[in-house]
């Protein structure tokens, strides 16, 4: 069911920007809708849940490293953006078809034990582990509508966990992290059925999370959980070509929304390797669009992940 619209993007109804009588504020408008609409997806996509597969505490200290690989996925709304009617003049609010797809974007996650922490009874505390993560974007084309890496597909990310209490034979792991994670730079294009076309250039999305976990294991199986926040902070320009009206300039977009994210995971273990599933979900974060979509852009949704960790 279509939400009801919100407020019209001011950059949309400038003359100085979208020409005399808002020629191009209708495209202006439904490329900003877009670009608010994808973006709290993508953000979920990059963020994913557990810093580390499996993992609630530290990993003990020097000398001790895990790497991932996983590919976290979630059944995206993508819009059809050949669909979209898009008009000469001022904003026009309309509802934008789309289609449900599920989409996974992999990413390899290193932990490095830095320190194992102060001895305190049965376990230890204050142990730290170093976070790096690589995340690729891949291609993605539906009919008009295209996504990908504008120049380099990879991006590195960066971040730390805090042991609060080491995993022992009768206390869970609990560990505090922070993680920086970006998508590589991006575009999205697209164009209607009538020839007029939108894009958004220089695509960036640089999500900051921090994540509280625990985790346990039990012979071959583990479980862990956490809960967290998410903000993704996203800045594009957005040009467009509707009849031949242009924008006067590139628009710039920014936006910076914050959700919060839970999750749980269960691990098998097999001596080093470690076959983790995770399922998760995020909510909140006020982003609204003056066009209607199937779905509202800060509706709540629900994510996984799949992937196997090494550990020593």
């Amino acid at each position: 069911m279509a939400l009801p619209a919100q407020s019209i993007d001011p950059h949309c109804t400038d003359p100085a920007i979208v020409g005399p009588l808002h020629a191009g504020g209708d495209a202006c408008q439904k490329v900003a809708d877009l670009f608010n609409y994808m973006n709290m997806q993508l953000g979920t996509w990059v963020a994913g849940g557990n810093p580390t597969m499996g993992q609630g505490g530290t990993l003990g200290g020097l000398g001790h490293i895990s790497v991932g690989l996983r590919a976290n996925v979630m059944r995206a709304t993508i819009p059809s953006v050949d669909q979209i009617q898009v008009q000469s003049g001022p904003p026009v609010s309309t509802r934008i078809p789309s289609d449900d797809k599920w989409v996974g974007l992999p990413v390899v996650d290193v932990a490095i034990g830095l320190f194992n922490g102060f001895p305190v009874g049965i376990t230890r505390v204050g142990g730290v582990d170093a976070l790096v993560n690589v995340s690729y974007l891949p291609s993605y084309t539906q009919h008009s509508l295209h996504v990908g890496a504008s120049d380099n597909r990879w991006k590195l990310g960066f971040g730390g966990r805090l042991g609060i209490i080491q995993e022992s034979l009768l206390l869970p792991g609990i560990g505090v992290s922070y993680m920086v994670r970006d998508l590589p730079t991006a575009e999205l294009s697209g164009e209607d059925n009538s020839g007029n076309s939108v894009s958004i250039g220089d695509y960036r999305i640089r999500t900051k999370q921090w994540r509280l976990t625990a985790s346990k294991n039990v012979l071959f199986l583990g479980l862990a959980a956490g809960i967290g926040q998410d903000k993704y902070d996203t800045r594009a320009s957005l040009t467009y070509d509707v009849n031949g009206s242009t924008p006067n300039a590139p628009i710039s977009l920014h936006i910076s929304p914050t959700r919060t994210n839970v999750f749980g995971d269960v691990s098998f273990n097999f001596l080093l390797a470690h076959f983790v599933a995770e399922i998760g979900r995020v909510s909140g974060g006020d982003i609204g669009t003056f066009n209607t979509f199937s779905t509202n852009a800060s509706a709540a949704r629900t994510y996984g992940s799949l992937g196997i960790r090494i550990g020593l």
